[in-house]
This record gives structure tokens, C-alpha cells and sequence, in this order.
């Protein structure tokens, strides 16, 4: 037995909960199981954390032990690898399951899901705000046609396998000081399978599977943006050993639009119209989703005011409201004037005066304000 005590060794309080202890036990068992640790003396202390652990996690043990210390497990068989034997194929399980080795609870052969796939879909900017009817093609592993996934050709049957007698594994036993081990690998003669095939398909070659390209035709919801994921449940791989199919993602690319950005739900137009314009106020068509509209531009509008259509922006997913508009004007400054024109604008100037004052705000502040930043 060892001389110290053992929720030290441990590294848990008088008070520990069960649970606590066996959480403590694992973690450092893992760390000192010798058959994993590359550390000095790890099988020694292996044995005091197993020893430490059978009389802690017993609790007619552990009363003692609290008791009277160590001399109270006189007769007890004090603490040891068998102290725990009770509890030991559930923490086996869970211990040495990340190293290769295996109590047999868990067959090989047992039903697996397929295998997820993905692929990327194209669309038009109106395509991901209305929503869309999309045929796509792909290609995936289906069960061969030929042999009906038996792998061998019709009117033969595959063989169980003699190197591991159907099972689909071989398994090494070790002996160690904890008992028996048993560590397991696929079959290297059937590769996990359980069963050899003398005279495998021509179509699928002995993998029960063959390649196919797939058409399918897919609704794409109103409101989608770029980088949505959608999951089309068995439309992946086919399972392994009766196991369902895996499930089909695609990703969204939503191409730029020529005119409209967007945020969110909301969509943003940039819209030029002249000083004449800006000064007297004016109707003018602007272009929507929903085709063009009238928009009254008040007199004396500035440069980066920004007008909103409510509800002519993005539909939401899986709710019947949109996102609203947003137009932000901008006065264009013409750079190229008739004579009249300039007789006119030299009038205007001269009657407006040379008078300037600065800002308190810039023009990029104000539209990241108005905009949200």
C-alpha cells in the first residue's frame, strides 16, 4: 500500500463526490497508464492511483478510511487493482477507447452512417431575394445496380472470411498487470468486412458501390445570402451495413449586383441625380427589386440623404415581411457645361456670394451615422 494519502494522490478534498473521484481517476490514468505514458516510474504510479481509487470509490472503504486511516482497511484487502474490478469495464471503456484497444462491446460491423457531402450553388442576386427552383447535378457512391451492393457478380455470393471468422476483426490479447487486454484491427484479409468475394462484380469490382452522376431538382427559399447552407437529408453517401445515408450541403454563391448592395435584409442603392434637381426638389423613377418606382426628392436636398422604401428590400427566411431600401443620393457635379449654362451658373454664384464656413461634421461621418456605421 502506498504511504500516502490518497485523495492527495488524487488530488481531490475529503469532501469529493463520487463522480469528482472517478473524474479524478480517469484523468490520471490517462496521463500514467503505462502502456500510453512515456513518463519515469508511470507504472508506479499507475498502481498508487489505482490503489488510491479502489478504496475511495467503495464506500464501506472509504467510511474507514476516513475513520482510521490506512490501518483501518486491515483485512479489507487494503487497496490493489481488484479493489475496482466491479466498476471496471465501464472505465475501461471510456479510458482506453482513444488508443486502439477495445472490450468487444462495439462490432465493426455494426450499421454506419454514410459520409456528408457538399457542393457549391451559383445564383443571381434576384434569385437569392426571391427564392428559386434549381436543378443541380453531382456525383456520388450508389448501391451498384449490378450485384445489388453484394459485391460479387449475380448468381454467386460473397464468402465468410476464414482469417477472421466473419467477425470483420482481429484481435491480439495482452497480458498486463491490470489482466487481459484486447486490442483489435480491421481483418487485413476481408478489410473489415467479414466476408471475401471469390468473383466480384464487374460493374462495382467487389465495393457493392458504383459512381453516378445525380440530377436533382431543389427549392431554394426566398431571402437566402451568401455562404447559406442548406442540408438535403440522404442525399449523401449511402451507410455501411444498413446504416442511413448521409445528408447533401450546399453553399450558396450569390453573385454582385450591378446596382444594389446589401446589408442584412436591407438593400442599398446609390442614386445620381443633378443640382437643379437637388435645389428645386423633383419626381424622379427609382430602380427597386420590384421594378421602378417614383421617389420625391425634397427641395434642398444634401448630398447623402438618405431616403428608405419601406418593405422593397429582402424578404426574411421563413417569415412573410421584408427588409426596406435604402436610396443615398448623391448631387452629380457636371464637369462639362454648355455657354449657357455657365452664363447661368456665374449668375447663380455671383448671387450666392463667396461666403464659406466649415463643418462641424464631415460628409463620411454623417452618412456612417445615418447608415449605422
Amino acid at each position: 500500500m502506498s504511504n500516502r494519502d490518497y485523495y492527495e494522490i488524487l488530488g481531490v478534498g475529503k469532501g469529493a463526490s463520487d463522480d469528482e473521484i472517478k473524474a479524478a481517476f480517469r484523468k490520471l490514468a490517462r496521463q500514467y497508464h503505462p502502456d500510453v505514458s512515456k513518463e519515469e516510474h508511470a507504472e508506479e504510479k499507475f498502481k498508487e492511483i489505482n490503489e488510491a481509487y479502489g478504496v475511495l470509490s467503495d464506500p464501506e472503504k472509504r467510511a474507514r478510511y476516513d475513520r482510521f486511516g490506512k490501518a483501518g482497511l486491515g483485512g479489507m484487502g487494503g487497496g490493489g487493482y481488484q479493489d475496482y474490478t466491479a466498476d471496471f469495464n465501464d472505465i475501461f471503456e471510456d479510458l482506453f477507447s482513444g488508443f486502439g484497444f477495445s472490450t468487444g462491446r462495439r462490432s465493426r460491423r455494426s450499421p454506419r452512417r454514410g459520409r456528408d457531402l457538399q457542393m457549391q450553388v451559383s445564383l443571381t442576386f434576384e434569385e437569392a431575394v426571391f427564392g428559386v427552383e434549381k436543378e443541380i447535378e453531382f456525383t456520388r457512391d450508389e448501391t451498384c445496380s449490378r450485384c445489388s451492393g453484394k459485391g460479387a457478380e449475380p448468381g454467386t455470393s460473397p464468402i465468410k472470411c476464414t482469417t477472421c471468422n466473419g467477425q470483420g476483426e482481429v484481435r491480439q490479447v495482452r497480458q498486463t498487470f491490470l489482466g487481459q487486454m484486447v486490442q483489435t484491427a480491421p481483418c487485413p484479409t476481408c478489410s473489415g468486412r467479414g466476408e471475401t468475394i471469390a468473383s466480384p462484380c464487374t460493374t462495382c469490382r467487389g465495393s457493392g458501390l458504383e459512381r453516378k452522376r445525380v440530377k436533382k431538382k431543389v427549392q431554394i427559399p426566398a431571402g437566402v445570402d451568401m455562404g447559406t447552407q442548406i442540408r438535403l437529408n440522404g442525399e449523401g453517401a449511402p451507410g455501411e451495413n444498413g446504416g442511413p445515408q448521409g445528408s447533401l450541403f450546399l453553399v450558396l454563391d450569390v453573385k454582385p449586383h450591378q446596382f444594389f448592395k446589401r446589408r442584412d435584409n436591407d438593400v442599398i442603392l446609390n442614386l445620381d441625380i443633378n443640382i437643379a434637381q437637388a435645389v428645386l426638389g423633383a419626381e424622379v423613377d427609382v430602380l427597386t427589386l420590384d421594378g421602378d418606382t417614383k421617389l420625391k426628392i425634397p427641395a434642398g436636398t444634401q448630398p447623402g440623404k438618405v431616403f428608405t422604401l419601406h418593405g422593397k428590400g429582402v424578404p426574411y427566411l421563413r417569415r412573410k415581411d421584408r427588409g426596406n431600401q435604402l436610396v443615398i443620393v448623391n448631387v452629380a457635379v457636371p464637369t462639362k457645361l454648355t455657354k449657357e449654362q455657365r452664363e447661368l451658373f456665374e449668375k447663380l454664384a455671383e448671387s450666392l456670394g463667396t461666403t464659406v464656413k466649415p463643418q462641424e461634421k464631415g460628409f463620411l461621418d454623417w452618412l456612417n451615422e445615418t447608415l449605422g456605421g
